[in-house]
């Protein structure tokens, strides 16, 4: 009996957005008005498919995006919770559902050794082109109106974890860590076992806490965090139970 682990990346796992932070690389570090403009709600996917090529239009190289991406800093108490469930594995499944995409989520977790932690990551597949540009796609399609069209992180988990109990994996607990809009309907998912832990002061905490203000029924218990350190105070707990 293991213990289901699933973390967010963007402002979870690192303490900033991927896909914002890549904007450094761009000429100024900013981006032209009429793209900028260009975003329209639920299609963030699509917005960063051009940004990817204006910055390769603009001259910018793989390597030049990869030192940039693995600069981004670890969210506070981040390497000590990954450590900690490295040396836990035989307890631990864990994986990473994302609207980053894996050119970005592959160079951080290489950068820093962090990839054997991961069972699985869940994300926007991307890869550089002939000529040299990056180039992302929807992970898939989904028919939930809640969620961004490239990705709904409930249909990922749902089929995660319906595929480990055919192969004989059922969790004790899922344990759920992010942080955004995008991970509210996951976290609906969760069961009376499970942990839903919002990051404080980010949207899905203010939207959990607003939710039961509303005495909108959450069957997990709710547990907040600002650093990793609570994180592992909490595996602790569930590792004991």
């Amino acid at each position: 009996m293991k213990i289901l682990l699933v973390f967010d990346f963007d402002n979870t796992i690192i303490d900033d957005n991927s896909d914002t932070w890549i904007i450094q690389c761009a000429p100024e570090k900013k981006l032209p008005i009429e793209l900028q403009d260009s975003y329209k709600k639920g299609f963030w996917t699509e917005f960063m498919g051009r940004v990817f090529k204006y910055l390769g239009d603009e001259g910018v190289r793989e390597d030049e995006m990869k030192r940039t991406m693995i600069s981004i800093p670890f969210t506070r108490g981040m390497v000590e919770l990954l450590n900690f469930i490295r040396k836990n594995k035989d307890k631990f499944d864990c994986i990473i559902i994302s609207d980053s995409n894996s050119v970005f989520i592959d160079w951080v977790l290489e950068a820093t050794s962090f990839h054997d932690v991961f069972d699985k990551v869940f994300t926007n597949p991307a890869a550089f082109n002939s000529s040299g540009h990056l180039t992302v796609e929807n992970y898939h399609a989904h028919s939930c109106n809640r969620c961004p069209q490239n990705l709904c992180k409930n249909v990922v988990l749902v089929e995660f974890v319906g595929k480990q109990l055919k192969q004989g994996v059922n969790y004790t607990h899922i344990v759920y860590i992010g942080d955004g809009g995008n991970d509210v309907c996951p976290v609906t998912f969760l069961k009376k076992n499970d942990v839903a832990m919002p990051r404080k002061g980010y949207t899905l905490q203010k939207t959990l806490s607003r939710m039961s203000q509303n005495l909108e029924p959450m069957e997990s218990s709710v547990v907040s965090w600002s650093s990793g350190i609570e994180i592992i105070s909490h595996l602790q707990f569930l590792i004991k139970e």
